[in-house]
């Protein structure tokens, strides 16, 4: 947590930093630093947990309670990489990939392997698209998925990937849990 508190500190300071001599400047961490601290950071625990869980349970969606139409778990995996692969390239002023579909991405991906190949490669995109990230912050084109139409930019596009990722992970974390299965990322404490 402290890590993560740490970095979040650091995007502020860089994000809201009035400018300062080239020293100085040379001490604080630049925009594509800290946004690909973030997407590394959440690769890992994403992936850790989508392998945790077993392949037979990929198709596994919660039904007791206020679960009806939810996404299985797999499914949950598909979409959060589309949207990776969507949000990196309207970051990146690329055309999204055609599987990406309605973030539902590829209906053919059903076996857990390939559903973690799609999602290590939308956090490939995400990594290029951080890096990607300048001082001039300049509006890029727009992501039709994206309430930032008209005012995105590459930091914007990759923050708001980033909101949505931890937004599936909470969600992966209860079906993981569901199924018995601690998440890797409380197994460390």
């Amino acid at each position: 947590m402290s890590v993560l508190l740490t970095a979040l500190s650091s995007i502020m300071l860089v994000c809201a930093a009035p400018p300062q001599p080239a020293a100085q400047q040379q001490q604080q961490l630049r925009s594509s630093q800290v946004a690909e601290f973030f997407v590394a950071f959440l690769e890992r625990q994403l992936v850790q947990a989508a392998d945790a869980m077993p392949a037979n349970k990929y198709s596994f969606a919660p039904t007791v309670g206020e679960f009806r139409g939810v996404r299985t778990f797999g499914q949950q995996v598909k979409h959060l990489a589309a949207t990776n692969y969507m949000l990196a390239a309207g970051a990146l002023g690329e055309r999204p990939p055609q599987d990406a579909g309605d973030e539902s991405g590829p209906e053919d991906l059903r076996m857990k392997a390939d559903i973690l190949d799609y999602l290590r490669g939308s956090f490939r995109a995400l990594h290029r698209a951080a890096a990607a990230i300048d001082d001039s912050n300049a509006v890029v084109g727009d992501v039709p998925i994206s309430p930032l139409t008209g005012q995105a930019t590459r930091l914007g596009y990759v923050l708001e990937a980033l909101l949505h990722t931890y937004d599936h992970y909470g969600q992966m974390v209860i079906y993981l849990r569901m199924n018995g299965i601690v998440p890797p990322a409380s197994r460390n404490r």
